[in-house]
């Protein structure tokens, strides 16, 4: 703090600030001379430096482009990749659906043919059963003529012996009906 006090004093005394146009006072031609002895020997570092620097960053840029130029590269057969992976893909899926198809129409045959099979069968059964009712149903029939038969032709003939060859008759006559 004393110095800065010393400062003022100093200041106040000398009467003010002033500029001092001096040039060998002042010091200002030896800094002209460093910085020209500066410039004269360190033009050449500074020069390759500065070229060190300008080569090393066009490089720089330079390997940025191909690096660029490469990833654009890569995009487009990436690119090309995808279009022909989405036409497999396409492709399949039609083959797949056209496979459904295919099949289901496969499928939908294979079930005509074992449901006409079975229709086939149940018809072959209700044909048979039909056949087998109506076989029950006339040998009832014959059986309750001939029941009926007997009956009258005991009440109209009270011989046995004439009312059982009517009987026998009737019967041989009818056998043939009936196989």
């Amino acid at each position: 703090m004393e110095n800065f006090d010393q400062i003022f004093t100093l200041l106040a005394e000398q009467e003010g600030i002033s500029l001092n146009t001096n040039i060998l006072e002042t010091g200002l031609i030896n800094i002209l001379a460093l910085v020209a002895i500066l410039i004269y020997t360190g033009r050449d570092f500074l020069g390759s430096l500065l070229e060190e620097r300008k080569s090393l960053i066009v490089k720089s840029v330079q390997d940025a482009e191909d690096r660029l130029n490469e990833a654009k590269k890569r995009l487009v057969e990436a690119e090309k990749q995808l279009n022909q992976a989405n036409l497999v893909v396409s492709e399949i899926k039609n083959e797949t659906i056209a496979t459904k198809k295919v099949i289901l129409d496969l499928d939908a045959l294979q079930a005509k043919k074992d449901l006409a099979i079975r229709f086939e069968r149940a018809l072959a059964t209700f044909r048979s059963k039909e056949r087998q009712i109506f076989l029950e149903i006339k040998h009832q029939i014959v059986s309750l003529v001939l029941q009926r038969t007997v009956r009258r032709v005991q009440e109209v003939f009270k011989s046995k012996e004439r009312a059982a060859t009517l009987i026998n008759e009737t019967i041989n006559k009818l056998e043939g009906d009936l196989l």
